[in-house]
């Protein structure tokens, strides 16, 4: 994992969603990424897991987002999540993909959070720039 502030912030700026202002907030936010565990530990941090309302067999609605997190977080990632499902393939086939299943726009664009946090950490993590073919099979 790389150590140098300014090489993580060239690393999260390379993912198509998030910029400057983005990765500014995220270093200032998270500190050192090397302090989580996995992805699933990055994503309960900002609050992005869903939440199930349930008692015995019985669902109360839709799932929400958990919002344990840091809200500022959330916040940075709302945009940039957006944007991502316009333009970051890996993010637009997710999104795309909920829409046609019949979910609701946020409940995708939760989704869109979420799959941008666990990119944020896979290119933290593996010191490469991101890459937006990895991981897409051709259909």
């Amino acid at each position: 994992m790389p150590q140098d502030l300014k090489q993580i912030f060239e690393l999260l700026c390379s993912i198509k969603g998030i910029g400057a202002k983005t990765a500014t907030c995220l270093l200032a936010e998270l500190g050192d990424l090397s302090q989580f565990e996995d992805a699933d530990a990055l994503v309960a941090h900002l609050g992005l897991s869903p939440h199930q309302r349930q008692s015995g067999r019985r669902r109360r609605g839709r799932s929400p987002l958990c919002k344990i997190g840091a809200p500022r977080l959330r916040r940075a990632l709302y945009f940039p999540a957006m944007v991502a499902a316009r333009f970051n393939p890996q993010v637009k086939a997710l999104y795309q993909r909920l829409l046609a299943r019949g979910k609701l726009k946020m409940v995708a664009l939760g989704a869109a959070m979420r799959k941008l946090a666990r990119i944020i950490f896979g290119v933290v993590r593996s010191g490469k720039p991101f890459d937006p073919t990895c991981g897409l099979t051709a259909a």
